[in-house]
């Protein structure tokens, strides 16, 4: 089987090993594992372990062989934990990472199949779509209304059409860049098409100068940061308390020998150096925030990016979609109007608008229905298709234009503001469809308008749909019904700070309906898209602190009301699932995008993947990152706590003339209590579940240091008891 001269049955399982063996991975770089002995000699080379090789060192300067050897096998067995900690760690990340990897479908052994996109070899078949970002460079094999966007590669915004391979033939090329081939990093913005890979990896356009970005050091977090500044301190105030203790061991002891002073003084000095720094904290963050990320995996939540589940718990404005969040993106057609006698005229019109492998579930109600009233597929799609009006966002309309029999019909749907500007009506006409319209959405229903053409011959189909002159046929009302728990939901939001904001193309009419149904606040007060573009920033900024609806929105308008929100302080977590909400999932503190119904484009923007639409899941992934928030200060208070009484201890000794070993304080005695706080941190507290009143406090301050001054007064109160009860 043949396409244009190529094999469409694609490579078979075993060609495609082969070239997998030979090319590699479709990676731009290689990612470098680290060995286990750099793991090793970086852990050793923490101040907390230099310590303890310190400390044996002297043990057997002392002459103390035994002891000696006891803090070389702690040290071996601190090691040991550390390296299991972080190869669970490394497990656990490399595991979401292979679940939000990009994946692509290509035709192999005959078959479509998906795969991920780093499993792609040259000679592949790669089928690309509407919302998918081109992994890798190839030929053209066939395509339909194909447009990419090659804006990262060349920095043009305008899409690029794209043309079979061999099509241009004999024509002069005067482009680097071809419109015969695609390019690795590149967005499809509309249509479909067969992509034979030819680079892949570091051997693409994309890979040529996107290898620095792909290297490119990731930041620390605010929270990595935090502990990192708190160690720090911490082992500065050790050293310095590490001379202190030094100097009164030896004044204390001037019967002893020089080397015995020396030695001695040295042995006190690290025994509460060890005691004051908390090395435990970067250990902890990093395993409770991979396993935290882990356990939301399970509940339909995907982290990309782990700093996000830190953000969770200062959410405070979570603006979502209508359709598919809210609603349970099952549509169905529940009232039509006609001005004509017979609705079967319309019904037909509808159907020939949608698309013959309907995908979204507005036009599978409007194909159903047709079936519905004995209109079959084959009637409708059994003429010749002439051209297609696409769907924009700034349109908000669509069309196709067939031949049947010899009658030319432009058959075309939209937003019923859109459509009534193309159709020919009086004012009494226009008056009646409007109040209809206006019925329909105050029931809750999304009204589409069908209107229909008929130009006299193929010349005379216009250009544009803007261009049309059409008849309008009626409007049909669907519904989408809220999910089961949303209502429950919003109530959970509003105990716990979180103002739920509603973004939805569709009519503010019959959003400020669904927002009655499930309980919103202010869902009377509504923006529409046509009002933003004629506010000032400094206008929508003081506008979205009272309204909660905006209607008629495109994703040009998304990244405004991100902004506005951002722009009064808020913490904003945002849905989105178009190629056009990548900027605005970007600008929010949070992006989520869908899973199932979301382009490639929208989930790599994302901090968060949302696997099955749901907005019960959101609201549960905000509880668990205040959980996980929770319990990494639980862990820093019980570590700041357990080390304030030996801390003390090991400070008390010298000054009271006490050797150490009367307090069991020796350093190999440290060792063996962060034997224990280590495990006790990772295994106990990273699991406690979440306190009852989690979700019925506000948002957490996104200034808050993790260890606050309450916490540290509690942390330190209550080591001051251990110590005086000990």
């Amino acid at each position: 089987m043949t396409n244009n001269g190529y094999n469409v049955t694609g490579l078979t399982a075993e060609q495609a090993k082969e070239l997998q063996e030979k090319f590699g991975k479709n990676i731009l770089v290689p990612k470098k594992k680290e060995g286990f002995l750099k793991k090793v000699l970086t852990i050793i080379s923490e101040p907390m372990f230099l310590l303890l090789i310190v400390a044996a060192i002297i043990y057997f300067i002392l002459g103390e062989p035994r002891d000696g050897s006891i803090m070389l096998i702690f040290v071996v067995g601190i090691i040991s934990i550390d390296v299991i900690q972080e190869w669970k760690t490394d497990k656990t990340l490399n595991a979401l990472k292979d679940l939000s990897a990009p994946r692509i479908t290509v035709v192999r052994d005959g078959k479509e199949i998906e795969i991920a996109s780093e499993d792609l070899v040259p000679g592949d078949l790669m089928m690309i779509y509407e919302g998918v970002k081109i992994p890798a460079d190839g030929i053209v094999v066939s395509c339909a209304d194909l447009c990419v966007d090659e804006s990262s590669l060349t920095g043009e915004p305008e899409g690029v059409w794209k043309t079979v391979f061999g099509e241009q033939q004999g024509k002069e090329q005067k482009d680097y860049w071809r419109n015969d081939y695609c390019y690795g990093g590149t967005l499809v913005t509309q249509g479909t098409g067969l992509i034979k890979v030819d680079k892949i990896g570091a051997h693409t356009e994309y890979g040529k100068i996107g290898k620095n970005v792909a290297e490119a050091p990731q930041d620390n977090t605010p929270l990595q940061k935090q502990t990192r500044k708190l160690v720090k301190t911490c082992t500065i105030i050790a050293a310095v308390l590490f001379l202190l203790v030094c100097i009164f061991t030896w004044m204390d002891i001037p019967d002893h020998s020089f080397n015995e002073r020396l030695i001695e003084s040295i042995l006190s000095g690290v025994t509460l150096a060890m005691a004051m720094i908390p090395e435990e904290f970067p250990v902890i963050l990093t395993v409770f925030l991979s396993m935290g990320a882990w356990r939301l995996a399970k509940k339909h939540s995907l982290v990309r990016k782990l700093p996000s589940v830190e953000t969770l718990g200062e959410v405070s404005v979570l603006c979502v979609d209508k359709t598919g969040t809210i609603t349970m993106n099952q549509m169905s057609i529940q009232d039509t109007w006609s001005p004509l006698k017979s609705e079967k005229d319309m019904f037909a019109t509808m159907g020939m608008a949608c698309e013959t492998n309907a995908y979204d579930p507005m036009e599978k109600a409007m194909l159903r229905y047709c079936d519905e009233h004995d209109i079959s597929r084959e009637e409708l799609f059994e003429n010749q298709f002439i051209s297609e009006y696409a769907f924009t966002n700034e349109l908000k309309m669509m069309g196709h234009v067939w031949k049947k029999n010899d009658e030319i019909i432009i058959a075309a749907k939209g937003s019923p503001e859109k459509i009534l500007t193309i159709c020919e009506l009086t004012d009494q006409q226009r008056q009646e469809v409007e109040e209809r319209i206006r019925s329909m959405s105050m029931q809750g229903l999304r009204v589409i308008a069908v209107a229909k053409g008929s130009p006299k011959s193929e010349a005379d189909i216009p250009a544009s749909i803007t261009e049309c002159h059409l008849q309008l046929l009626g409007i049909v009302g669907l519904a989408d019904p809220p999910r089961e728990n949303v209502k429950n939901d919003i109530a959970v939001c509003r105990r716990a700070g979180i103002r739920v904001v509603m973004i939805t193309g569709d009519n503010g009419i019959t959003a400020s309906a669904i927002a009655a149904k499930i309980g919103m606040d202010n869902g009377s007060q509504i923006i529409t898209g046509e009002m933003i573009d004629n506010m000032s920033e400094e206008e929508l900024q003081k506008a979205v602190q009272k309204v909660s609806i905006f209607s008629r929105v495109i994703p040009e308008h998304k990244m405004r009301i991100v902004k506005a929100f951002k722009d009064n302080g808020e913490i904003v977590a945002m849905t989105g699932d178009g190629v056009n909400d990548a900027p605005a999932l970007k600008c929010a503190d949070i992006g989520i995008a869908m899973g199932k119904r979301g382009s490639e484009v929208s989930r790599e923007a994302a901090d968060l993947i949302l696997m099955d639409d749901n907005f019960s899941t959101i609201v549960e992934t905000i509880k668990d990152g205040r959980r996980i928030y929770d319990n990494i200060r639980k862990a820093v208070g019980y570590v700041f706590t357990i080390h304030i009484p030996i801390a003390f201890s090991s400070l008390l000794a010298p000054f009271l003339g006490i050797a150490p070993a009367a307090f069991m304080l020796l350093p190999l005695h440290i060792v063996l209590l962060e034997v224990m706080i280590d495990p006790t941190c990772s295994i106990v507290l990273e699991r406690q579940p979440a306190e009852t009143n989690i979700m019925d406090r506000q948002p957490r301050n996104p200034k808050e240091v993790m260890l606050n001054r309450s916490l540290l007064m509690k942390s330190v109160l209550q080591g001051l008891v251990l110590f005086a009860s000990s």
